[in-house]
Parts: structure tokens; sequence; C-alpha cells
């Protein structure tokens, strides 16, 4: 099936052509940094994590986020997501590709990834957290690749594959619980120290990915023939909305623990994030745009009449995405560096080469995705007419 990805109009060579670009341009800022050190980042002895593990941890709720699409369809017959669960399946594949290629960058010596296997630490969180990907990535692509196979033949997908289905259930909310339980486990950074670290990060992840999935069906339908279906497309929006729901509630959780305690260390990345300390808050705009989308986008969702028109709900959907974006995947692991555990603030901001990496790695992300939806739709244009066979 890879060579119906060697063929396409001139819009998607041109596509093509554009993320390849953007790739060269990260891979050649990845050199610098290889020569360089870290140092050519904006990270610090006090922000030790940044624009990249930032990422990391947004893309893991993406990732886990198809299992929006498995529980409904393979557990509770919904046929309506028959037609784009190997979507969702397909995102999480690119999305934890993204990851893997993240921590990568991150580590400064790429040699150092043989130390997780040749030196496993199963007390290690870090390790559970490489196990739980790798093991997820290798899911995902054994059943999407082996139910498109099955579609395109016509039959029904095989028997030995219905166990890696119904494993990635539980897979799916480990490789993000197990991401949270890397900032929850730590009692130097209060602003991480929380018990609702895991739920947030779910939420998050059930609002985040749904709304690019069905982003990506809009698109779909626009560039192909293939109709992933407006009644699966509503559905979705329906989980992005309470998704939504709960992740502003969690995080309204945290703002009243860290402020009717009156705690300081709980107080203070809020108040940087927020408001700003001492002049410091280089953040500030952010988080205050993510609020303002997050509640322009809830206000879109919550009403079923505006929810039903596709052009809304794509525009609640980029807000969700955005929003999500801005406090998850910057906000959430700067916050819990400044100020550091002697109430001393350093700032962080991206530099032009780890932005560079950052956009060829997400590049690299949409070019996977472009491939494997391009093969996909293919064969689904060619089957669009046969019976559901899962």
């Amino acid at each position: 099936m890879l060579e119906k990805a060697l063929t396409g109009s001139k819009r998607y060579w041109t596509w093509i052509t554009f993320l390849l670009a953007f790739i060269v341009a990260g891979v050649l800022a990845y050199l610098h940094q290889f020569d360089y050190g870290l140092g050519v980042t904006g990270m610090s002895r006090d922000v030790s994590w940044g624009f990249y593990i930032s990422q990391f941890t947004f893309l893991v709720g993406v990732a886990a986020s198809a299992v929006m699409l498995v529980i409904p369809y393979y557990l509770h017959d919904y046929k309506k997501y028959g037609k784009i669960v190997i979507l969702g399946e397909f995102l999480a594949i690119a999305a934890v590709t993204m990851c893997i290629l993240f921590i990568f960058v991150d580590l400064g010596q790429p040699m150092r990834v043989m130390n997780v296997i040749l030196h496993p630490t199963p007390n290690s969180i870090l390790f559970w957290d490489a196990t739980v990907l790798n093991g997820y990535l290798f899911i995902n692509l054994i059943v999407g690749w082996t139910t498109l196979t099955a579609d395109r033949k016509g039959t029904p997908p095989p028997q030995w594959v219905k166990p890696f289905i119904y494993l990635s259930i539980p897979w799916a909310v480990s490789i993000h619980t197990v991401t949270a339980f890397l900032y929850a486990g730590l009692p130097g950074r209060h602003f991480w120290l929380t018990a609702v670290m895991a739920a947030r990060f779910l939420a998050s992840a059930f609002a985040s990915g749904p709304s690019l999935l069905i982003l990506l069906c809009l698109i779909v339908r626009k560039v192909s023939k293939f109709d992933p279906g407006r009644e699966a497309i509503q559905s979705l929006g329906k989980t992005v909305t309470y998704a939504m729901f709960a992740n502003v509630f969690l995080l309204g959780l945290e703002f009243f623990t860290a402020f009717y305690s009156q705690i300081p260390g709980h107080m203070h990345a809020f108040q940087y994030l927020y408001a700003g300390i001492d002049g410091y808050s280089k953040l500030v705009p952010l988080m205050w745009t993510s609020t303002i989308l997050a509640v322009f986008a809830l206000i879109m969702l919550v009403n079923p009449n505006t929810r039903r028109k596709e052009g809304m709900l794509a525009l609640a959907c980029v807000s969700v995405f955005i929003s999500l974006w801005i406090d998850k995947g910057f906000g959430l692991v700067v916050g819990g560096f400044v100020p550091n555990p002697f109430e001393r603030i350093t700032e962080y901001w991206p530099s032009l080469p780890e932005s560079l990496v950052t956009l060829g790695i997400w590049s690299i992300g949409f070019l996977i995705l472009t491939i494997l939806y391009k093969i996909a739709i293919a064969v689904r244009e060619r089957t669009a007419s046969w019976p559901e066979l899962h």
C-alpha cells in the first residue's frame, strides 16, 4: 500500500515539499546544537526543561486521544466511528513519533538514548515512560496497518489483532498517566506536586487530540473524495466539550488550592504565569491568550446550535488546540521552574535554533501523518461503498 503515497496532485507534492523544507531547516539547527551543545537553547541551570519537553508533554496527550475512538467503536460497536478510527490510530503514530524525537533532541548527546536500553532502571519513571511510549507506537502500527490491510482486501480484521486493540485502551491511558507522574513525583516543584496532575493531563488530552482530529477530518473531506461522516465529527465535538470542561474545572481546583491555602510555593508559579512577579512577566500574554481562547471555545461548544455548524465547530477546535498547546505545551513546564526553589526568577524563552528544531520535528510528524492519511484515504475511497467489516 505504500505506493499510494507516491502518487498525488500538485497540491499534495507542494505540501510535501513545504514540510521537507522545514525538516531540512530543523536538521541543520539540530546539527548546530549537536556541535555546540544545549547552550544554544533558551534553557539554563534553573529552567532545565524547555520547549522540547513541553512539546513532548503536549503530544503525548494528542497520541493518547485515539482511545476516544477505539473505546466507542470496538467496545460499544458505535459504527459511526468506523470511517475515522483509522485516522485516530494514524494520528497517534505520528504524535508518538514526535514525542520520541523531542526526547531525543533534549538529551543533547543522542547516544544517551542507549542508556535506557543497556541500563534499564525499573525504579525510574523515565524508564517506564520510554517503555509505554514505544509500546504504544508498536501497538498502533500493528492495529492500524492490519485493519487497513483488511479493509483493502474487503475482509474482516484477523482475530489475532483484537487483543492488541483491547490492549491499546489501557495503554493509551498509561502513556499520559506515566508522563504526568514525571512531574507530580518531584516534591521540590510545588506547581507540579498535585494529585490531580494525571487527571488534568488526561482531560486536556481528550480535548486537544479530538479537536485536532476534527480539523483533520474536515480537511480530508475538503481535499479528497473521502467523507469521514458528519455524525462522527459531531460526536467527537461532544467529546471535546466534556473534556474541555473537565480540564478547566481541574485547573480551577489548582487555583483554589494554591490561593485559599496561601502557600507561597503553590501561589508563586500561578502569579508568575498570569500576573508576573517583580516585573518578570514574559509568559503573561501567552497565558491570558490561552485563557481567553478556552472561554471562547467553551461558549462555542456548549451551545448545540453553534457546535452543529461545522465552521463554528472548526473555529472552536482551533481555539481549544491553541489554548491547550499554550497551557500544557509551554506554561505547565516553564511554570514549574519559575520561581526556582530559592525564590529566584530566571525567565525562559526558546532560542531560534530551538524553535527551528521544534518546527522540524512537527514537520516530520505531519509528513508521517500525510503519508499515512494518503494511504488510508486511497483505501477508503476504494471501499467507500462496502459494508463495515470491523
